[in-house]
């Protein structure tokens, strides 16, 4: 046997505990370990072999185990297990159970998996309750039919319990909240909340997360009666490259995960991706993005390139419709290999069947998503493979997570890669649809790196915005505040000469088209519009209008005027006493005479009396002014010169 053969083994047996079902206490009916059976379950795992005896015993549980781990089972059994015990039949409008799950896709998955256990039940009825359906249809059957088990989402359950009153909810036997972190992380607490104020305080309640947040607990303890806390830890365990086993430590993640990370620069990322899905071609693989629109981006380039031509590439994001949305996990789900592009919204409890690799290519804003993405595989006694791509300025993470409690190995670059670069930019220069989502999902991507929980891991003012704008094969740096206002380097990038991108056009006809008839409109609308109209467009601020003083303003305006006219005659008045200007000069200076007519002046034929005379009225004039400051001093000035006198 492999060394990869024997650890796959060794896994599987981890995985499940010696604890068959049929030998649970308290123990199960006949009905429910026949429809274990016919799924394939015989032995619990340890979160099942935990959790169902103590929900069947009237406790409430808290539940922190890894995902992948059972928990779907873990409370699915009990609920049925719980009902099967009443007495008798339910009434149609009687609710007696109440599963609460954060998406769409993971309450129908729950709601799937749980109906060969619900069929066990008789006289009892099950509804699903999610977004994306006639919500007068589902409000016009629980009124008329009602329901004794809702599976569903918090938003479409609190709506259902403000809008119809016929149902009964006061003896609910069970309330199960999966993924209770996530519930709250989506700011359901207002909807969660609500829902339990309707329900008895005498129930079960379950509590199942991969992550036991501050969030949660506090929620346990407003929802739970002395909880039971179930904790299931593992041990990671790797293949060193002689085969030998190597210990790293108590982990979150599934037991046949095999986690790894690979440090490359920005503008080598693509490449390595591409590279890393070839070596792996005829596996059924999840890549994770950022964002939305970076996920609708390399949906559509990757399908273009050499090597991966001929794969199935399917997108998967929260912004797309339900439909489509369904149709993709379907397809997915239905292949045997095969590549999904996704974001976070595929990270949670999702269980796909047989996926062998996950790639997180950006990793997660949130690291408690960590290992929810990488918990797609390895699923149960399965085994699998996870990878993160990181840059060089991000390998801290690697500490981060093995504090954690989620350990990786690296994993080297290939030196053989083939870079993309060229064929990326080949695309965008044949097809506009191509350039403008790859402008939109590089702004994207930056303003969710700014995001980032991590700050002080993942600092987006250390972007390298040129080596980036090469990884996504940007024919030029798209102008943002981002790159505008902060000195993010730009070095890296090389630029398309001589290509004017407003020529660019779409490969679909129709789409060019109606481009085209946009960009002659407004060529049209701006040849008619007079220089008028161009300058009504950004017009100049007016100035403000100017506020009629009022007539002590003026008054005081006035007299500040006539005390520095008198506080400067004054001056050379002095000066004229101390010999420091002559007769002429003082006339000049305050406008009694003209310096340049000699014969006007009649300076000389007066004397000096007749000055100090008009300096004295002068001189009493200031003393009238005796408010101003300058007055008093010189007021003060001219009685301390008398007493020297």
């Amino acid at each position: 046997m492999s060394s990869s053969s024997s650890l796959a083994a060794a896994a599987r047996k981890r995985a499940l505990t010696e604890q068959r079902f049929s030998e649970l206490s308290p123990a199960l009916s006949p009905e429910v370990v026949k429809a274990l059976k016919s799924g394939g379950f015989r032995r619990c795992t340890p979160v099942q072999a935990a959790a169902i005896p103590l929900l069947l015993s009237h406790k409430d549980v808290a539940v922190d185990a890894a995902t992948g781990s059972g928990k779907t089972l873990a409370f699915v059994v009990p609920v049925v297990e719980i009902l099967r015990r009443r007495p008798s039949p339910p009434k149609p409008h009687e609710v007696l159970g109440i599963i609460i799950s954060p998406t769409r896709e993971l309450s129908s998955q729950i709601y799937n998996v749980a109906q060969p256990f619900f069929a066990t039940l008789k006289g009892v009825s099950s509804m699903l309750l999610v977004g994306g359906f006639d919500i007068k249809a589902e409000l016009k059957k629980l009124e008329e039919e009602g329901a004794n088990i809702l599976v569903g989402t918090p938003g479409k359950l609190f709506d259902v319990m403000e809008r119809v009153d016929t149902l009964n909810y006061k003896n609910l036997e069970i309330l199960i909240l999966d993924e209770a972190d996530r519930l709250l992380d989506l700011g359901f607490q207002k909807q969660i909340t609500s829902i339990i104020s309707k329900l008895p305080k005498l129930r079960r309640t379950g509590l199942f997360s991969a992550t036991q947040t501050e969030a949660v607990k506090e929620l346990a303890k407003a929802g739970l009666r002395n909880p039971v806390r179930v904790e299931v830890k593992t041990e990671a365990k790797s293949m060193s490259k002689d085969g030998a086993q190597q210990e790293l430590g108590p982990s979150k993640t599934p037991l046949g995960l095999r986690l790894e990370y690979m440090i490359c620069e920005a503008s080598n990322k693509s490449s390595q991706l591409v590279d890393f899905l070839v070596q792996n071609t005829g596996k059924k693989i999840m890549v994770y993005f950022a964002t939305c629109a970076c996920v609708d981006y390399w949906a559509i380039v990757l399908p273009l390139l050499d090597s991966l031509k001929g794969s199935p590439i399917i997108p998967y994001h929260g912004k797309m419709k339900q439909g489509p949305r369904e149709k993709a996990l379907a397809s997915f789900s239905a292949l045997s290999s095969g590549i999904l592009v996704c974001t976070d919204v595929a990270a949670r409890g999702l269980d796909i069947p047989h996926v062998d690799l996950i790639v997180q290519y950006d990793p997660p804003q949130d690291p408690n998503v960590f290992i929810h993405r990488a918990g797609r595989t390895a699923r149960y006694d399965q085994e699998g493979d996870a990878i993160v791509f990181l840059l060089p300025k991000e390998d801290t993470y690697v500490g981060f997570l093995k504090r954690r409690g989620v350990p990786l190995t690296e994993r080297e670059c290939s030196t053989n890669a083939v870079d993309i670069v060229p064929q990326i930019r080949s695309a965008a220069l044949e097809d506009r649809n191509v350039m403008e989502k790859g402008l939109t999902a590089f702004v994207s991507f930056v303003r969710a790196y700014k995001e980032h929980h991590c700050s002080y891991i993942f600092s987006w003012k250390d972007l390298e915005i040129g080596r980036l704008g090469m990884e996504y094969g940007l024919l030029q740096i798209p102008s943002m505040p981002e790159v505008k206002h902060h000195s993010l380097s730009l070095e890296g990038f090389t630029p398309v000469d001589d290509v004017d991108v407003t020529k660019i056009k779409y490969k679909d006809k129709a789409r060019e088209k109606q481009r085209q008839k946009t960009l002659k409109r407004k060529a049209e609308e701006l040849a008619q519009r007079p220089d008028i109209e161009k300058k009504r467009r950004a017009p100049e601020k007016p100035e403000k209008p100017k506020r009629k003083k009022t007539g002590k303003q003026r008054q005081a305006v006035q007299t500040k005027e006539d005390m520095d006219e008198l506080a400067h005659e004054y001056r050379l008045l002095k000066k004229l006493k101390r010999g420091v200007i002559d007769e002429d000069e003082y006339e000049k200076l305050t406008g009694f005479g003209d310096s340049d007519d000699e014969d006007s002046s009649d300076g000389g034929d007066s004397d000096l009396d007749e000055r100090k005379e008009r300096g004295n009225k002068l001189l009493k004039k200031v003393k009238q002014k005796g408010k101003a400051k300058g007055s008093r001093r010189f007021e003060g000035r001219s009685k301390q010169k008398t007493r020297r006198r």
